[in-house]
């Protein structure tokens, strides 16, 4: 009953955050004339003064569109508590083709802002260098779309600071767009950080794992 009710949690915050991100790319495009795809620059070092009508950062379309948000230059700047010690805010990464390890592991490594629900919502630092756009029908590949058009890359803890601020992964099936036989089960694979794509005005999973949330009723 526990697992039943977080997961319906996980699943209803995962699917309000998307929706907010979506929205906003739709009001910075009807109010500012751009959206993701409209993104040229990185986050300046004030990135939480940042506004759509003189910047066309990641950083300005959030401060433009979003209420009651508080921005942090690092996610790693956010604190948490372990042991009943203050600690930076981090998580644990699972491997797969679409969730890189690396630099991608490190929330110093992406700005962030917490929702007033306490949702982090985290976006890599270098957007900005890429296009953030993807042809009509381009397929998914591990480091962007099979065509070569880069996706911009972020994630949502819908849990905030608190635990388990792991990466979901599959309880059976390969986290593989290709295979299509991802299933994440209402037990500890049922984790709180999902990874995401930006690109025009759509946000989404950049896992199986984390479309089979998004997308099933239980």
């Amino acid at each position: 009953l526990i697992a039943n009710t977080k997961s319906q949690q996980y699943r209803s915050r995962l699917k309000k955050t998307i929706s907010t991100l979506s929205q906003t790319a739709r009001i910075s495009q009807a109010q500012y004339g751009f959206d993701y795809a409209g993104i040229t620059n990185k986050c300046g070092k004030n990135g939480g003064s940042e506004h759509p009508e003189k910047d066309m950062t990641m950083c300005a379309i959030l401060n433009g569109t979003l209420t009651g948000a508080t921005y942090y230059k690092s996610a790693s700047d956010i604190k948490s508590r372990k042991n009943n010690k203050e600690v930076s805010y981090a998580f644990e990464s699972t491997e797969g083709p679409y969730q890189t390890l690396g630099d991608r592991n490190k929330t110093s490594n992406y700005h962030a802002y917490v929702l007033a629900d306490g949702i982090i919502i985290g976006f890599i630092k270098n957007l900005g260098e890429s296009i953030c756009s993807a042809p009509i029908g381009s397929r998914m590949a591990s480091n962007g779309y099979k065509d070569g058009t880069w996706y911009c890359f972020g994630f949502i803890d819908v849990n905030g600071v608190n635990l388990p601020n792991k990466m979901v992964s599959c309880s059976s099936g390969t986290n593989d767009f290709a295979h299509n036989d991802c299933i994440v089960k209402n037990d500890k694979d049922m984790a709180d950080i999902y990874t995401i794509r930006f690109y025009d005005g759509i946000v989404e999973p950049d896992t199986p794992a984390g479309k089979y949330v998004l997308y099933t009723a239980k």
